[in-house]
């Protein structure tokens, strides 16, 4: 529970392991808005730590911060988000995260047999790329980005 009149700056720093640098960057980019105190001090709520929490969770499962700050709009200012806030949230992260296991599990699939042998040019390999047929499709790794051999 927060003290009387907020939590101090060093405090949330202290609850949630940020560094003070890193809340002033996450208040500059809209995600914590701190009240002041009469003496212009900032004055964080409990809130503040799910709300960094959150951030520092999503960033490390690859969310980008304005993915973050997007999803963030819709909490509420002025109240502590409820479980039905965060729950939206986590539905929107859902579909993305769905998406990135899926594509992590077909390369992990692919790569199996590949860093087996190791040559990339046998017909039985997943990767195998005869005459640059899939070139035409774009640069980079085709076939580990979900693109199947045979669809040209």
């Amino acid at each position: 529970m927060a003290p009387k009149g907020g939590l101090t700056i060093g405090q949330l720093a202290a609850r949630t392991g940020l560094a003070v640098s890193a809340i002033r960057f996450y208040e500059e980019k809209g995600l914590v808005n701190p009240d002041r105190s009469e003496t212009g001090q900032r004055r964080y709520e409990g809130a503040d730590i799910r709300r960094l929490s959150f951030v520092m969770i999503s960033q490390k499962l690859g969310f980008s911060l304005a993915e973050i700050q997007k999803l963030f709009r819709g909490l509420p200012d002025g109240r502590t988000p409820t479980k039905s806030d965060w729950s939206r949230i986590s539905k929107s992260f859902r579909t993305s995260l769905d998406a990135r296991i899926h594509q992590m599990e077909l390369l992990r699939d692919k790569l199996d047999g590949c860093i087996g042998c190791g040559c990339l040019s046998l017909t039985a390999c997943a990767l195998y790329n005869p005459d640059d047929r899939i070139g035409d499709r774009g640069a980079g790794p085709r076939y580990l980005l979900g693109d199947e051999p045979g669809g040209d």
